[in-house]
C-alpha cells in the first residue's frame, strides 16, 4: 500500500502526535472549559468539531504540498528546512513559557450539538498556529521524490486525528479532575514541556542533517 509510510516514520509520527495530543493547548482548554460549563456531552461535540477542522487542514496541506513539489522540489526543500526551524522554535518556546491551561467554570446555556461542533471547527480552523503547524509538521514525514506524497500526507493527517480524538475524549470525560490536577501539579506540565521540546528538537536536527547531505 503506497499510502502507508515506513514503519520507523509511522512510529516517529505516532509518538509526536500522541505527545501533541497530551500537551495542553487551545483545543484542550476549549474542550475542558466547555465540559465544566455545559457538561461532557457538549464538550465531546466540540472535540468532534476540532477534528473536522483538522480534516480541512489536512486536505489543504496534502494537495498544496503536492502542487508545490510538482512546481518546485527545491521550494519544498526550503519549506521542510523552514519547518524544521519552526519545530526548533516551538521547542524553545515550550521551555521558556511552558504549556498553558486556564479554565474557569462559568454558567452558560447549553448549545445544540451542531453549535458545539461549529465552535470547535471554527476555533481550530481559524487558529493561525494550527495552520502554520500543519504546514510545517506533516511535510517532515514525506520526501519530495515520493510519488505517493499526496496519499501519505492524507493518511498522516487522518492518523493524527485517530490518535488525538481518544485522548481528547478522555480529557473531556475526566475534565473535573484533570483541570484541577493539572493546575495543582505544574511540575507534570513542565515535564510535558521538556519532553515536547526534546522530541521536536530531535526532529528539527534530523531534518537539518538530512537537508545538508
Amino acid at each position: 500500500m503506497d499510502f502507508l509510510p515506513s514503519l520507523p516514520t509511522l512510529l516517529a509520527f505516532s509518538a509526536a502526535s500522541l505527545l501533541l495530543a497530551m500537551t495542553p493547548g487551545p483545543d484542550m482548554t476549549l474542550s475542558i472549559s466547555r465540559a465544566l460549563a455545559q457538561g461532557k456531552g457538549p464538550a465531546l461535540y466540540v472535540v468532534l468539531g476540532t477534528s473536522v477542522g483538522i480534516v480541512v487542514h489536512t486536505m489543504l496541506v496534502a494537495f498544496g504540498i503536492s502542487a508545490l513539489i510538482t512546481a518546485s522540489p527545491f521550494a519544498f526543500t526550503i519549506l521542510k528546512t523552514g519547518g524544521a526551524a519552526y519545530l526548533l522554535w516551538l521547542a524553545v518556546q515550550a521551555i521558556r513559557f511552558g504549556s498553558s491551561l486556564s479554565v474557569k467554570r462559568v454558567d452558560d446555556v447549553k448549545g445544540t450539538p451542531l453549535a458545539n461542533i461549529s465552535t470547535g471547527f471554527w476555533v481550530n480552523l481559524l487558529n493561525p498556529k494550527v495552520i502554520i503547524f500543519f504546514m510545517t509538521f506533516l511535510p517532515q514525514f514525506v520526501s519530495a521524490g515520493d510519488p505517493a506524497v499526496t496519499h501519505k500526507l492524507l493518511f498522516l493527517g487522518f492518523f493524527f486525528i485517530l490518535i488525538g480524538m481518544p485522548v481528547n475524549a478522555l480529557v473531556v470525560l475526566a475534565s473535573d479532575w484533570l483541570a484541577s490536577w493539572l493546575q495543582k501539579n505544574r511540575n507534570v506540565m513542565r515535564g510535558l514541556d521538556y519532553t515536547f521540546a526534546g522530541v521536536f528538537s530531535v526532529f528539527a536536527v534530523k531534518i537539518f542533517l538530512t537537508q545538508s547531505r
